[in-house]
């Protein structure tokens, strides 16, 4: 029986490729872009952002060029509630929010899920480069790190479940990022040299403070900058301006480096520091996913990153309470920002993860160590 496949079509030359694989492969093969605003709404033009109607219509050109079917489904309206005012509300409540890992796991993966379902359709397919294996032993499947390191996703991806990857495939997971754009060429898409999102999808230029106050049409308050004794040392223009770890912008002229410690949304304040009061050896993350069964009475030796865009360190994870781990790091940890998340591995497999929710810059005492291999529990 031929296999039937529901292809996440973004516009972009990864999703493009990963539908042509997959058609190659055998499978009947839907392609599927998922609409998640509308430009007006959110006040940008085609050209700066991805899920635009532009990009509506490069995956539509690349559905042609492979000779798929193809179909927009409208989902504005969930990920206005589910990622935006999310998004939103985090910011005004002095956190940092990751609206692409909350994507992931309350629109793309359950929605196209639920879609195949109801089509009877046996795999959905994203162009997202990480790997899914099946462990015979344990009968478990394995979310891992991409061939390609550079690109790797996994860090967005942790929120993903066993039941959820039973039915996912990921054909880019082997693949270098230039072999990708080499068989787009190779086949004639459209789009095999368009430039990679770097940017949150509905904030493409990246001034997060212009969208939140034009969104909501609230205006941030200003407030004072103290340092962590309390002392004034300035004015702010607003929470929403200022993230952890920030020096520059900060607007007023001190006599050496300060950085963005945190922030009290309860007296309006932004608190400064030098740059050695940055670093915190623990953190609390809660609504903690884990992917694969993990004997966790006793401390888990692991590999932790609390951002994309760095390698994993040495951690040991301890089981908190209710579903929040406590992470403790081997060496101390820059900037750890609240509504961000911390992702576990063991060595290439992804273990799990959650939302930071509490970095502590106290060192506690160190729990017992075991190593973090669970592949073969």
């Amino acid at each position: 029986m031929i296999k039937k496949a529901i292809i996440a079509m973004s516009g972009g030359v990864d999703s493009s490729v990963a539908a042509y694989l997959m058609k190659e492969s055998g499978y009947e093969s839907i392609g599927i872009t998922m609409r998640l605003f509308t430009n007006e709404d959110i006040g940008i033009s085609w050209s700066k952002t991805c899920c635009s109607l532009k990009d509506i219509e490069d995956a539509s050109n690349a559905c042609s060029t492979i000779g798929i079917p193809f179909y927009v489904n409208d989902f504005t309206h969930d990920f206005q509630k589910e990622v935006v005012e999310k998004f939103i509300h985090i910011y005004q409540n002095g956190g940092t929010p990751n609206p692409c890992i909350d994507c992931n796991s309350s629109i793309k993966f359950p929605k196209l899920l639920l879609r195949a379902k109801q089509l009877c359709v046996d795999y959905i397919v994203t162009g997202h480069y990480a790997r899914i294996e099946y462990n015979d032993l344990t009968g478990q499947y394995y979310l891992k790190k991409a061939l390609d390191s550079s690109k790797d996703q996994t860090y967005f991806l942790y929120t993903l479940t066993q039941d959820m990857l039973a039915h996912i495939l990921f054909p880019l997971g082997n693949l270098l990022k230039s072999d990708v754009r080499k068989i787009a060429k190779s086949i004639g898409i459209l789009n095999a040299e368009k430039v990679d999102s770097q940017d949150i999808c509905f904030v493409p230029d990246g001034n997060y403070t212009q969208f939140i106050e034009t969104y909501t049409g609230v205006v941030s308050q200003p407030g004072n900058f103290i340092d962590i004794n309390g002392k004034v040392l300035g004015t702010h223009q607003g929470l929403i301006r200022y993230t952890i770890g920030q020096r520059r912008g900060l607007g007023i002229a001190l006599n050496k480096p300060m950085y963005v410690h945190s922030k009290n949304i309860i007296d309006n304040t932004v608190v400064l520091c030098e740059d050695s009061e940055l670093f915190s050896n623990s953190l609390i993350a809660t609504n903690f996913n884990w992917i694969n069964k993990t004997n966790f009475d006793t401390p888990l030796k692991i590999k932790a990153k609390i951002r994309y865009n760095q390698d994993e360190e040495n951690a040991i994870a301890t089981k908190y309470k209710d579903d929040s781990v406590l992470i403790h790091f081997e060496n101390p940890q820059r900037a750890i920002a609240p509504g961000q998340a911390v992702v576990l591995y063991d060595d290439d497999v992804v273990v799990g993860g959650g939302t930071i929710s509490v970095p502590y810059r106290q060192l506690p005492p160190a729990p017992p160590q075991r190593r973090g291999c669970i592949r073969n529990e």
